[in-house]
């Protein structure tokens, strides 16, 4: 498994892009918000320690995983962001709900980086237990808040290049 093998918050700090003057987006779920609260502190922290103002981080909340290509849409149309990241944590019980909110969300975050010209950042975990998101979200795999934010960061910095 990746996580095995790399850790979500290693990142060598040399490498990422300076984001002040950048505004970034974060949607986050409130479904499951114990793990995806701590996704959010992760992306805030990571954002905020690579020069993104506390004011240029635009933070909204929807109900559910399924709601965040909504809420990146909305952000990308009204809120005049760089960037957006969606944050949001699946764990998959009985039914085969876990399938179709993951596939939805995968494909509307794919949806957006080819039809917007503001790079989507997927911060979902998609777990088989609470324990494999806890691990995830801060634990011992990291964070994945923490990987989306430099995500955000070096696709910025890819979009610069191009423009």
């Amino acid at each position: 498994m990746a996580t095995e093998l790399h850790n979500l918050s290693s990142y060598d700090p040399y490498t990422i892009p300076w984001g002040e003057g950048k505004r970034i987006g974060i949607v986050v779920s409130e479904w499951n918000y114990t793990i995806t609260g701590s996704l959010l502190n992760g992306a805030v922290n990571t954002l905020r320690k690579f020069g993104v103002r506390e004011e240029d981080i635009v933070v909204e909340h929807v109900p559910g995983s399924f709601e965040l290509t909504y809420g990146a849409k909305l952000l990308i149309e009204k809120g005049a962001v760089d960037s957006v990241i969606m944050l949001g944590c699946v764990i998959q019980g009985e039914t085969p709900h876990f399938t179709f909110v993951c596939d939805s969300v995968t494909k509307g975050c794919t949806e957006l980086n080819l039809q917007k010209d503001v790079p989507v950042v997927f911060g979902l975990l998609t777990t088989l237990t609470l324990d494999q998101a806890k691990a995830r979200s801060g634990g011992r795999h990291g964070n994945k808040g923490d990987e989306a934010a430099i995500t955000a960061l070096k696709m910025l910095a890819l979009r610069s290049r191009y423009q």
